[in-house]
């Protein structure tokens, strides 16, 4: 079932400018920081005595804090006109940049009134603690919503989650919705902002309710209904090495996907033990009207267990996502790079190349065996005069990744566009080695793929700026 079919897109094509849209996300979001300062401005309450300052901050900041993490929800609730004209990349990038700020803001509301409540009741910050719980209704609850989100939080720290399998921390990280969901009828109900302004609560609402609906539809809603559209199930497996399966999924009408080689998706299988997680993997092959091609290497439970899927099994996908493609390229000259089962995405993106654009291929694996798909590229190589590959084969220091090396192998890389997937140390030397080269950014595009757990695989794509 290989196939090796040159694209037929255009040469060198101009890509739709990014920074435009991304510059009205960013100016939609600060209307919205006004609306919220002016819901607080417009119900502010004139407070006298000890205290009173750290409360009206504390609302503050528990408006500011909400107000930010209904943002970073919607960041990652996959909105096409967001994820297509912004990029995924930088949607994700600005989700992990605003998390921390978000869980300081809330984590200040709480301090904040707490210690204003219990100065001006001359009572121990303890004692005011309890009477905030044992005196108001849901505010139990929304104590419980604060720790699901530090524990959220702190499960994406990086160092621990480089430590959890990906399963812990993607129910974890769940725990973040939960959290947002029980503070929601505690602010209704109390907060002084709300009880007794009604625009101020409905916009509240509103908001809650955009963000909500959000991530049910395209999260969710439109996957599922895309997925069952197509009739997305498992064709078949196929062994491509020792450790590594290539799960063929087949489908109707799957141009309709609007999918590109080198994008990804996140894959569910409908099994007892896959349904209810979704993993990130690259296509491995340019898609067809009928058929999708993911290669996975084993590398813990979920991509082990692939290899068991049998044909027939329905799969729900959502996606496509990235800008690692063909379409990425200023130029017809492409040099690829791929480190290990990094070349998945890359040998898609060989099946969008016109034929008239010239591509180097190399593939850096530590031994002979971990040349996944070398068959296929060998293939396309003595199909297609404009395609060269070189298998880097052996250790680091072999092969060292630097401007030296890469213009020893490619003298005129200078001129081209450089196509990097790997782990994130790969790419990181490149990005070195690009820059050394004197390579404009806008012709340098990589994903990086950064482990959650030894279990998959987590994709960030580096979109060249417009």
């Amino acid at each position: 079932m290989s196939r090796s079919r040159p694209g037929t897109s255009p040469p060198a094509p101009t890509r739709p400018s990014r920074g435009h849209a991304a510059e009205i996300s960013r100016w939609l979001a600060c209307l919205g920081l006004g609306a919220v300062v002016g819901i607080y401005l417009d119900t502010r309450i004139d407070l006298s005595g000890s205290g009173a300052l750290l409360i009206e901050l504390g609302r503050l900041t528990a408006l500011l804090g909400t107000y930010g993490s209904l943002i970073i929800l919607l960041l990652i609730a996959r909105v096409p006109l967001l994820e297509r004209q912004v990029g995924l990349d930088q949607l994700v990038a600005w989700h992990r940049r605003l998390g921390p700020a978000v869980l300081l803001l809330i984590a200040a509301h709480v301090v904040l009134v707490t210690v204003g409540y219990a100065s001006s009741e001359a009572v121990s910050y303890l004692s005011e603690s309890w009477a905030f719980i044992a005196t108001y209704p849901w505010l139990l609850p929304a104590a419980a919503g604060f720790a699901l989100m530090v524990v959220a939080g702190l499960s994406s720290w990086r160092v621990a989650r480089r430590r959890m399998r990906y399963e812990t921390w993607w129910i974890t990280h769940l725990y973040f919705y939960l959290a947002i969901a029980l503070a929601f009828v505690h602010q209704i109900t109390l907060g002084q902002q709300f009880a007794t302004h009604p625009l101020a609560r409905w916009t509240w609402i509103g908001m809650y309710a955009i963000t909500g609906g959000s991530l049910l539809l395209y999260r969710l809603g439109l996957p599922i209904l895309r997925s069952l559209r197509h009739d997305l199930r498992v064709h078949s497996i196929v062994r491509e090495s020792s450790d590594t399966v290539s799960v063929w999924v087949r489908g109707r009408n799957l141009a309709g996907l609007e999918v590109r080689g080198g994008q990804f998706f996140g894959w569910r299988f409908m099994t007892g033990d896959h349904w209810w997680q979704s993993h990130p993997y690259s296509l491995s092959a340019g898609p067809d009207p009928r058929y999708l091609r993911i290669t996975v290497k084993d590398l813990g439970d979920h991509s082990r267990s692939l290899s068991r899927l049998k044909p027939g099994t329905r799969v729900i996908a959502e996606g496509p996502y990235g800008t690692f493609t063909a379409d990425a390229r200023r130029s017809n000259r492409v040099v690829l790079l791929a480190g290990g089962v990094g070349v998945t995405p890359i040998r898609a993106v060989l099946d969008d190349l016109p034929k008239n654009v010239q591509a180097d291929v190399l593939y850096r694996a530590p031994r002979p065996e971990a040349l996944v798909l070398r068959k296929e590229l060998d293939k396309i190589a003595a199909s297609r005069p404009n395609v060269r590959v070189r298998y880097l084969v052996g250790s680091r220091h072999d092969y060292p990744i630097d401007a030296r090396t890469l213009l020893w192998l490619v003298p005129d890389i200078a001129t081209a566009d450089l196509y990097t997937c790997g782990p994130i140390a790969l790419v990181e030397a490149v990005r070195e080695a690009a820059r050394v080269l004197g390579i404009p950014p806008v012709r340098v595009h990589d994903e990086a793929f950064s482990f959650h757990s030894p279990d998959t695989y987590s994709f960030t794509t580096k979109a060249s700026p417009r």
